[in-house]
């Protein structure tokens, strides 16, 4: 039996990580969610995760510095950004910075789901030596 998908999400609004939770469990992931930034950077010092799907903009910290830690500790984690405030900019610096994908808010579960199934994906592809 395959390890299931160890997953993080971050989103200091509960709504999002009650919502997002289940619709991510339903398709056989573990799922930890976090509203409290420094608490979720607590659990990556602990925990490598497949996949972090974190929010943008929240209090303290935001998903740019949360990508930038996960990448120190692991290359091979997959980040996901989602934001209600979506721009060029940001989507571009994300991905300067590593981050798997961008998802703008409004966004229905399943979306997510399809965006994390294939971040799961390419964990499974060999990295191309550089």
């Amino acid at each position: 039996m395959e390890k299931a998908l160890q997953i993080m999400v971050l989103d200091d609004e509960p709504i999002v990580g009650k919502r997002l939770k289940p619709a991510l469990e339903k398709s056989g992931l573990e799922v930890e969610v976090f509203e409290n930034p420094a608490q979720a950077l607590r659990r990556l010092g602990e925990k490598e995760f497949d996949v972090v799907v974190t929010d943008v903009r929240m209090e303290d910290v935001n998903g740019i510095q949360v990508l930038e830690r996960v990448k120190e500790r692991s290359d091979r984690t997959k980040v996901i950004i989602i934001t209600g405030y979506a721009t060029i900019e940001m989507a571009r610096e994300a991905l300067v910075k590593g981050a798997f994908d961008f998802l703008a808010k409004p966004f229905k579960p399943n979306d997510l789901r399809a965006m994390v199934e294939r971040a799961a994906r390419s964990l499974e592809q060999p990295e191309p030596a550089s």
